[in-house]
């Protein structure tokens, strides 16, 4: 039944649409059902006491500031503890540079309404993360997909993506949501040299970067765009806005994520947050810099490290027994995701209901592709689920695939 309201939406509610994963997840909420659509962090990982420490001390010491309003910009030595952990990855910024957001998803919308007017062209990976398509339909955005192998984007295919005139190019370097891929040194230079060549921005979203448990670090592409241009630290200027966030190191729970970009970008950001929600929580700010500090994150990472390394591993080797040999996947080196690919003539969106009549389920590879494409692949996440857990989940998968393939 309609009602007057159907009359007055805005017309870019005509681009939203809701988010397919979450639609999932509320389908496999059943005890019985073993997930990998969801992309969530290990609860076992979240570090819980040092929270009830910091809360404690945070209402202890600083309950004034942490109940109170607060600065747009965000807490200050949370900002500026951001500065001193993005120099040990080559990144020198200074705290004029850094913003805090209410989780990345914010800072994409924010993004999205400082820059996207309706019919922009923006460069993404293909596929691509789901949230920032989410966030930018809103705003009218035309995607240009630029496809993908085992190291990134295509870099010889993005330069004629960039003749049309891209507003920016939006990447996920390492680890990439969905794929698990990671954008190669070589490739990353070259995208910054074609980006500065075509004078196209950059949106670098790191959200994996520091869960990396197998390879040597690569320098964010943010470096690799200082070194281009011959910055020497200070104040950051450059080509790229560099998204990251606590949602990974910590718990996604408290929204706490941040941006690094030139002053004068961080300035309308800052703007069109006021618009927003006026400023991230005072308290969980000041929780977040009570928990981190003292190189807590250093240490416990290693912990987010080596259990999402045991749980791909299990995934890996559950998917090499269970899997129809004509099934291919990615073989990620950090991060939270893989991505399968199955034969050109299977739907894995067709074959959701299937899986779940198994008692399993994944997110169909379509939903992160612009153009729709991508019907036979899938995304599974495996930090979230145990490793006993994972093995027969992916028993199960792999009997229904082999049953589809094997039986028609």
């Amino acid at each position: 039944m309609q009602t007057l309201w159907e009359y007055r939406y805005a017309h870019r509610t005509k681009s939203m649409q809701g988010s397919f994963i979450r639609e999932i997840l509320k389908l496999t909420q059943k005890p019985d059902v073993i997930s990998f659509a969801g992309g969530l962090p290990a609860p076992k990982v979240f570090p819980v006491e040092k929270f009830q420490e910091a809360a404690n001390r945070t209402l202890a010491e600083r309950a004034e500031s942490a109940l109170q309003y607060g600065t747009t910009e965000g807490y200050l030595p949370l900002r500026e503890m951001i500065v001193e952990r993005s120099a040990r990855y080559g990144l020198k910024v200074n705290a004029n540079n850094v913003s805090i957001t209410s989780g990345s998803q914010q800072a994409l919308d924010l993004i999205g309404r400082l820059f996207i007017n309706r019919g922009d062209k923006i460069i993404v990976e293909n596929p691509t993360y789901l949230g920032a398509l989410q966030a930018w339909n809103a705003y009218g955005a035309d995607y240009v997909p630029v496809p993908m192998d085992e190291e990134g984007m295509i870099t010889t295919e993005l330069e004629k993506a960039l003749r049309t005139g891209a507003k920016f190019i939006y990447v996920l370097p390492n680890f990439q949501n969905p794929s698990g891929v990671t954008l190669s040194l070589k490739r990353r230079q070259e995208l910054v040299r074609l980006a500065d060549h075509y004078g196209t921005p950059i949106i670098e979203d790191d959200p994996y970067g520091q869960i990396r448990f197998e390879g040597e670090h690569l320098p964010p592409v943010t470096v690799v765009d200082s070194e281009y241009r011959g910055q020497n630290g200070g104040t950051y200027d450059g080509n790229v806005i560099y998204l990251s966030t606590f949602s990974k190191l910590l718990a996604p729970g408290i929204r706490i994520a941040w941006a690094i970009a030139a002053e004068s970008v961080i300035y309308k950001l800052v703007q069109a947050k006021q618009g927003a929600d006026l400023h991230t929580s005072s308290f969980n700010q000041i929780a977040v810099y009570e928990v981190s500090k003292n190189d807590f994150i250093d240490e416990h990472v290693k912990v987010i490290r080596a259990t999402y390394k045991e749980r791909r591993d299990a995934m890996l080797e559950a998917m090499e027994e269970f899997f129809p040999t004509e099934v291919k996947w990615t073989h990620p080196k950090g991060g939270m995701f893989l991505f399968a690919t199955l034969p050109n003539d299977l739907d894995a969106m067709a074959l959701f209901d299937k899986a779940v009549a198994q008692k399993v389920a994944y997110v169909p590879g379509t939903v992160f592709h612009p153009n729709g494409d991508g019907k036979n692949t899938m995304r599974l996440n495996f930090s979230f689920p145990e490793p006993d857990i994972i093995r027969e989940g992916i028993a199960r998968l792999g009997k229904m695939l082999k049953e589809e393939m094997y039986t028609k």
